[in-house]
């Protein structure tokens, strides 16, 4: 098996030199973003029970969705605020590290028909606490619950905000609780490389898809998963690509307002070569939350795709901003590295590429488009030694099958 590099489309190398992107300078200091900028850490689990981890977590997951969609507000992503779950952070260095002014962090307490939730709001500049506030609610009542303590830390935090905006950025819910409580479940796993923790996840979210099947969210998450397997590791590509769109029209069929449904119809229609249909999906997604980073990543992939390489940089770099500690930053850097490459700054694609290698080993994946930068900066016996071991590291990976789960 063998890799060209003139198989790859590149730029003639532009007379500039490439921006300074967030990939490439991770450790540099955050400038605040010039609206109220919010980070809500992990929530404490006080019911005395480990299994309640899956529902405090996914109420924490629904605040930050609840907050993101307002466009006035700077909100970071889900998986930065949670890599301060089970620590005690100096509120000063979480806002020095994710560049905000504002932390939002809590408690819940569940028992029975029953839970309670303490919520304070703290001033990241010097420590001040703004708003602190306990509220209690029966359990079928939570998502009653989730909004009022949004339009709470709203209001502390923009006052000027619409009540109309207030209303838009209010989630569909679902008519299940139980459905609910499957897909908090497999929402870890969904992002997994590991097959057998996305099979895990299918599971539950055939399950919560069973128990509530007017509930877009686990049907465009199933949906993704499919996609997965298409990139990655499924034995039959061609039938999660299927799958994959399948679903996810399934999904945007149920609710036609959710980002997450919208940016997972999109990515199958870009595996699936159709990016004329996945640009309008994206653009009105992230209209629909302008704080998504998963959705800036996906629309750097799709401009990507359509060899837009600077626009690409710039919306991977947004996605990296917004969730700056993000566990899958790796795959915006990766895409960075490619437009790098695409662009003809083929040293700068190297070191990007192998920085996306270093945040994720497991990324197996980005060795070829290595060896296709190295090859293309003279560096020819670095290239053939990394394709001399592409065979051990990815022994599934064919020319024939390379074909079939690329979109471009």
């Amino acid at each position: 098996m063998g890799w060209e590099a003139a198989d790859w489309k590149v730029s003639a190398p532009p007379p500039i030199a490439p921006p300074v992107a967030a990939a490439a300078a991770c450790d540099a200091p955050l400038a605040l973003p010039d609206r109220p900028s919010i980070a809500v850490l992990p929530f404490q689990n006080m019911s005395g029970d480990p299994e309640q981890e899956y529902f405090v977590d996914g109420l924490v997951e629904d605040i930050i969705t609840g907050l993101s969609r307002f466009k006035s507000l700077f909100v970071i992503a889900r998986n930065s605020s949670f890599t301060y779950k089970g620590k005690s952070p100096d509120i000063r260095q979480v806002g020095r590290e994710l560049g905000v002014r504002y932390v939002l962090e809590g408690s819940v307490r569940k028992a029975g028909g029953k839970v309670r939730i303490s919520g304070q709001l703290i001033d990241c500049g010097n420590g001040a606490h703004l708003w602190a506030d306990r509220f209690d609610a029966a359990l079928e009542d939570i998502f009653d619950l989730q909004d009022r303590i949004t339009t709470t830390v709203v209001g502390a935090i923009a006052p000027k905000l619409r009540q109309v905006e207030i209303e838009k950025a209010q989630r569909r819910r679902p008519d299940s609780l139980d459905a609910y409580a499957c897909v908090m479940r497999a929402m870890p796993a969904v992002w997994s490389f590991d097959p057998a923790a996305r099979a895990e996840a299918l599971r539950q979210l055939q399950r919560a898809i069973a128990l509530d099947p007017h509930y877009a969210l686990p049907v465009a998450l199933a949906a993704w998963c499919h996609a997965q397997s298409t990139t990655y590791d499924g034995e039959d590509p061609s039938h999660d690509r299927l799958l994959a769109v399948q679903l996810a029209e399934a999904a945007a069929r149920l609710d036609s307002e959710d980002e997450v449904v919208l940016a997972v119809l999109a990515a199958a229609y870009s595996l699936s070569g159709d990016h004329t249909r996945a640009g309008p999906l994206l653009e009105k997604a992230l209209l629909l939350n302008p704080n998504s980073a998963w959705t800036w990543q996906r629309s750097g992939w799709h401009n990507f795709y359509l060899e837009r390489y600077e626009l690409a940089l710039e919306h991977f770099d947004r996605g990296i901003r917004i969730s700056p500690l993000d566990p899958l930053n790796f795959n915006g850097v990766f895409g960075m590295g490619g437009a790098y490459l695409g662009l003809g700054w083929f040293e700068d694609a190297v070191t990007t590429i192998r920085k996306c290698m270093s945040m994720q080993p497991e990324a197996r994946f980005a060795q070829r488009m290595l060896a296709v930068a190295l090859a293309h900066a003279g560096r020819t016996d670095e290239a053939r030694e990394i394709i001399g071991q592409y065979p051990r590291v990815h022994p599934n990976m064919t020319i024939t099958r390379y074909r079939q789960t690329t979109p471009w």
